[in-house]
């Protein structure tokens, strides 16, 4: 997700002019990159956009759809029925959908194989055709729905909406397509073309593609989904209980597009019968997955028990989340650690993966940091997002609430940990949680250590004098490195950093916050237990889903079996 940045020193690291602290790296001239960002609405008072998503809003919020299963083009309304609530008002149904039986999931998978070979045989140029048609109708014609449905059912602000069901979503869409473009670009080494003449192309995986994606962003299941089928995949796509609405228009928008019945299966399901079914299937050829790290072993797990009955070695990506940091040095400014904090850790009620979790902050700056810290979460405002005013809504859901209060009621119980801004919750009418702020004694406690996914930000105030000990804490306390961020007007320092945090962090950021990401800007992901770092939004991403193919075609009959050498 993108947003303004907040103003702080110019520290130049080297970094863009294609030397990294003697990694010398290929950076393109910005310039010669021919494509831009999708820009963001303002939703200012009285702008154009923001009556038109007003209206949308009323009327959604006024309706309860009912979303079929959809496999081959067949809508299917199974017996197992399911309602998507607003996280903000949670007795407020928006959407009746319907859980794909195991039966039904193998449905699915005999329809994608066969429909995958077919599939693979339309040309790339016209599956780009129809998915810069399917990111054209998302930014213009349907714009509005996708961000109205992400607000009542995801519980995100207009602004973060914008940011993901739109911007970010057009932008994998149309990125994408231009980075297979470039990669097709590359013709392997013919020394003599008249003779013999290689090449190489890009087939789908035989069989078919699971994709399984999360609440927090619907840009990312529209990527998980449809990226695999632009690479000419068939795809069965688990959207997360609590986004189905914004992913069903997703899925509506791609078909009016243009993208053929049986390349991406809509098949909302019970986790457990979803993943038993498809490792299950010896057509399995990879899982594109989005969510919690047990959820990922699982399927891995599963994987590795079938292997020997698998046609292929399944392809596994995944992306698992974090425990991200801000390391603040004491030669930090100090407005743009608070205001870069802020939005870090509890825009969107922390549930991003990247959102920032734990934080280090120097002696020597923590009264003022605290001080800005504290007067700052005053002032944000919580509630509906339909009230333009909010900063931040209510939290996804009841599984959520329970897990996020434990880690704040952790806080209250604990001789280590002190709560000094927020700490309340209720959940009578929606799963609302204050952004809470904690300070800890010990750097290691769980609160420091495990992913809590929502509005809770820990603080470690160290001694200046053990800045080289603390620094130690960010590596070694917490299994993830997603993201990370540190703030420094010391260019010598920060260039330290830079290389001791190497393996904190699969996105880094010097002076900025830990969330941000753009595709074709900051292509993300993390490894360790953040997941298997294929970079969304970035120039290798889709070719993860392809199965090369090299080709070697000889013009010159071979007339001889031995070799010169072996007569004289």
């Amino acid at each position: 997700m993108r947003i303004a940045r907040t103003k702080t020193a110019h520290l130049h690291l080297d970094l863009t002019s294609a030397r990294c602290f003697g990694s010398v790296l290929s950076v393109p001239n910005p310039k010669e990159f021919p494509l831009e960002n999708e820009p963001l609405l303002s939703y200012k008072k009285g702008s154009k956009e923001r009556a038109e998503l007003e209206k949308v809003l009323d009327k959604m919020a006024g309706e309860c759809e009912e979303i079929p299963l959809v496999i081959g083009g067949k809508e299917i309304k199974s017996d197992v029925v399911k309602y998507q609530v607003m996280p903000q008002n949670h007795q407020h149904k928006i959407a009746k959908y319907y859980y794909a039986t195991p039966d039904l999931i193998k449905k699915a998978i005999d329809v994608s194989v066969k429909t995958q070979r077919e599939w693979e045989q339309v040309s790339f140029e016209k599956r780009l055709d129809i998915w810069n048609k399917a990111a054209d109708l998302m930014a213009t014609k349907y714009r509005q729905q996708l961000n109205a449905a992400t607000m009542l059912g995801q519980g995100k602000t207009a602004i973060q909406a914008e940011i993901d069901s739109a911007a970010e979503l057009i932008d994998f869409f149309k990125i994408n397509g231009y980075f297979v473009k470039e990669a097709l670009k590359y013709k392997p080494i013919s020394p003599d073309p008249k003779e013999t003449l290689n090449s190489m192309r890009y087939r789908g995986m035989d069989g078919f593609v699971a994709a399984v994606s999360p609440f927090n962003f619907t840009a990312i299941g529209g990527n998980l989904a449809y990226t695999p089928a632009l690479m000419g995949n068939s795809v069965l796509w688990k959207p997360s209980d609590t986004a189905v609405l914004s992913n069903w228009w997703i899925y509506k928008i791609c078909k009016e597009a243009g993208v053929p019945d049986g390349v991406v299966n809509f098949v909302p399901a019970h986790g457990p019968d979803f993943g038993d079914t498809i490792t299950a299937s010896p057509y399995l050829s990879g899982i594109n997955f989005t969510g919690s790290v047990p959820t990922f072993n699982r399927l891995w797990m599963q994987v590795g028990k079938n292997i020997n009955n698998y046609r292929n070695y399944p392809k596994l990506i995944g992306e698992c989340g974090g425990k991200n940091f801000h390391f603040v040095h004491p030669s930090a400014d100090v407005q743009s650690v608070v205001m870069g904090t802020i939005r870090s850790a509890f825009e969107y009620n922390g549930q991003k993966c990247s959102a920032c979790s734990r934080m280090y902050v120097p002696e020597s700056l923590w009264n003022e940091i605290k001080t800005g810290l504290l007067s700052t979460r005053d002032k944000l405002k919580m509630g509906d997002p339909r009230d333009f005013s909010v900063f931040l809504g209510a939290v996804i859901d009841a599984a959520a609430f329970k897990r996020i209060t434990g880690y704040i009621n952790h806080a209250k119980n604990s001789p280590d940990l002190e709560i000094i801004g927020g700490g309340h919750y209720d959940d009578s009418k929606g799963y609302f949680i204050e952004p809470t702020i904690v300070q800890t004694k010990n750097p290691k406690d769980k609160i420091m250590t495990e992913e809590i996914f929502g509005p809770v930000l820990t603080v470690y105030v160290y001694k200046d004098a053990n800045l080289d000990e603390t620094m130690k804490l960010v590596e070694s306390s917490t299994p993830y490195a997603l993201t990370g961020a540190i703030f420094s007007q010391d260019e010598k320092w920060a260039k330290r950093a830079l290389e001791e945090f190497r393996y904190s962090a699969g996105n880094f950021y010097v002076n900025d916050k830990s969330t941000g990401s753009v595709v074709g800007q900051q292509p993300f992901g993390g490894a360790r237990m953040s997941g298997t770092n294929d970079k969304a939004g970035g120039p290798h991403y889709a070719l993860r889903w392809a199965s090369p193919q090299s080709i070697k075609e000889t013009f010159v009959p071979l007339k001889e079996y031995d070799y010169e050498y072996m007569r004289s």
